[in-house]
């Protein structure tokens, strides 16, 4: 008789099956593990309580190849990040100082034993040459048999039958699958927290969420809403549940030399079923297979149509460099923005119909003048310039679209054209919540409160963690007149992050409406400490402070943002509302035509803006509203 014994060993949630070689959850769910990873799993479980010196488990492990004891490091770190320890801790894993390790979980040994009886009608199982299981029967069983394969073949009819007409009733919809409308992509993660590659652990998720967000079928939540969930300890549920998905799909990514290996997983938010799981080994320079097929697997997972589009670039350098570009101009800081642009020509460089970089630099471009007082007579055209370089290349690019409709309402009071081109973004990606973010924007600058506020809803179910998404809703409620809900959205997005100092820019404003200065003055402070001294904070709080009759305070702050325009650009119009705020109206429209002339983006507010309603009925304010295409 031939017996086949079992062995497994039992410990926490986990058990590892010796003979299969896999790790299992006690939810079922199997973890991915390479072969060394695996090895080393399995020479300590089995050591149990024993103090391993490395020298006997790396002899174990690497028994015919000569190894430095960093290979092992990695590999005790991989298993503490998948057992589940956080750092300091050795609930399974113990590092024995100047010795080795010791695995202190109670393990349990099981041992199962299966003793099929010989019988001509059981096949015998042989292996390929690849190790692969085949099987062959005794030819006497295949006519014995045949009898119950037909009685077998027509109960199966039967069943598909059935279950046809179940489905097609529509009541067997797979919960797993049909219900789930949003995904969020994380962050990947290093097997080993000593080989981080940021640059790369975002860029796959924002390859990946670009792929599956280009359909109408799901809601894919954009990276400015998942990057915050890149720590190493961060648990996907978790994540999930914050983000109020109904799926999460959760990766690392483990690289040496030219070669890459990427472990995927989507799981339930609701109870962590993995729906799919999937290991890619690849050449680096082959990343885009990696990506493409994990797109499609994930598609057909969840019944998703995905639409075939031909990828912005081949060039893996110019990808490598575009992605760097993203990392760093996302952080919305002046230098970090402007790195951004540098790697993004770095991307055009490698590339030049590399579209997506040129989308990029024109979205880097565009954002300086708003948050870094830089000239706007300077960086949108350079902006626009690259927006309609990457429309030229594909003209089908909604963030090339988006970034010409913002610059065409921010730069060239083209109110008619921004709408056009952010309307035919919104009708390429419909999921983008950009889109609908700039779009909110022109709508509430041009007057159309309930509009706004009702895209700006849309682009926060889009993207609901986004601080600038809840930060300039509310700023909707407040052009709309709807002070109280300002203040409550303004509140909520520093529930997110208290140092957001937009927020406290948008609270600024409401409390200068409602004359409460004081309140005005220790927001807008808040405002300018947290930005790092951006302008409009500053002569905000010089505003507040002027009209609750602090003068002397407020011309210190008009002298302090006038000397500082000898260093670098200050926006006109912010000194305009300090002048305005201390009564010298002359002064105010002087510095409101300068700012024209400067083509300051700001101006855009001037028709909502109740600061300035002091001034409505004066020539010459009249006349810069007609300039500005508001009249």
């Amino acid at each position: 008789m031939n017996e086949l014994q079992i062995q497994i060993y039992e410990f926490g949630d986990f058990r590892v099956d010796a003979a299969k070689r896999l790790l299992i959850k006690s939810d079922g769910e199997q973890i991915a593990l390479t072969p060394k990873v695996f090895d080393t799993l399995l020479y300590l479980v089995e050591n149990s309580g024993k103090v391993i010196e490395k020298d006997e488990l790396m002899a174990a492990i690497w028994a015919d190849t000569i190894v430095e004891e960093n290979n092992l490091s990695q590999n005790i770190s991989i298993l503490r990040r998948i057992l589940g320890e956080k750092r300091g801790e050795h609930r399974f894993i113990a590092t024995i100082p100047g010795h080795g390790f010791k695995f202190v979980a109670p393990v349990s040994p099981k041992s199962e034993v299966q003793s099929p009886k010989p019988s001509e009608n059981y096949p015998q199982i042989n292996t390929d040459e690849h190790g692969f299981e085949t099987e062959t029967r005794n030819p006497k069983s295949i006519i014995q048999n045949r009898k119950i394969y037909i009685f077998a073949a027509v109960i199966l009819l039967i069943s598909i039958g059935a279950a046809g007409f179940y489905f097609w009733r529509g009541s067997s919809k797979s919960a797993s699958v049909f219900s789930i409308k949003s995904v969020a992509v994380l962050p990947f993660k290093p097997l080993a927290a000593e080989n981080r590659d940021e640059v790369l652990e975002i860029g796959m998720a924002d390859t990946l969420i670009a792929k599956l967000g280009n359909n109408r079928e799901i809601v894919v939540r954009p990276l400015s809403s998942v990057r915050r969930f890149g720590n190493l300890e961060q648990d996907a549920q978790t994540a999930g549940r914050e983000l109020g998905v109904d799926a999460i799909l959760d990766g690392n990514i483990q690289h040496w030399g030219d070669k890459i290996r990427v472990n995927v997983r989507l799981i339930e938010t609701a109870n962590g079923t993995a729906l799919w799981t999937g290991t890619f080994d690849e050449k680096l320079n082959d990343i885009f297979v990696v990506q493409d097929t994990i797109s499609n697997k994930v598609a057909a997972a969840l019944a998703l149509q995905l639409s075939v589009k031909k990828r912005s670039t081949e060039n893996v350098e110019a990808y490598r460099f575009y992605l760097q570009g993203r990392y760093h101009a996302l952080k919305s800081t002046p230098p970090e923005i402007r790195q951004g642009i540098a790697f993004y020509q770095q991307a055009i460089d490698a590339d030049p119909t590399y579209a997506l970089a040129y989308a990029g630099m024109a979205q880097a471009f565009a954002a300086l003048p708003i948050t870094s007082d830089a000239k706007p007579d300077e960086a949108f055209p350079q902006a626009k310039a690259a927006a309609q370089k990457a429309l030229e290349i594909d003209a089908d690019l909604a963030e090339a679209h988006i970034i010409l409709g913002t610059i065409e309402f921010w730069f060239d009071w083209d109110w008619t054209n921004s709408e056009a081109e952010l309307k035919k973004a919104i009708a390429l990606n419909p999921n983008n919540s950009d889109a609908h973010r700039f779009y909110a924007v022109l709508l509430t600058v041009s007057g159309r409160g309930d509009e706004s506020i009702s895209e700006m809803e849309t682009a926060k179910q889009l993207d609901p963690l986004s601080l600038v998404v809840n930060a300039l809703k509310a700023q909707a409620f407040f052009y709309a007149g709807r002070d109280a809900e300002a203040i409550e959205q303004a509140n909520k997005t520093l529930e997110i992050e208290p140092n957001f100092w937009i927020a406290h820019l948008m609270l600024a404003r409401v409390y200068i409406n409602q004359n409460k200065f004081d309140e005005a003055v220790t927001e807008a402070k808040k405002a300018a400490e947290f930005s790092g001294g951006n302008s409009e904070a500053v002569s905000l709080a010089a505003y507040a402070l002027a009209k609750s009759g602090r003068r002397d305070e407020a011309l210190a702050m008009l002298e302090e943002l006038k000397s500082r325009s000898n260093q670098r650009y200050v926006p006109s119009y912010n000194l305009a509302m300090i002048y305005n705020g201390l009564g010298s109206r002359e002064e105010a429209l002087n510095n409101l035509e300068k700012a024209f002339a400067e083509k300051d983006a700001r101006l855009v507010l001037l028709k909502v803006e109740p600061k300035w309603n002091n001034l409505r009925n004066e020539p010459r304010f009249i006349e810069l509203m007609r300039r500005m295409n508001f009249q």
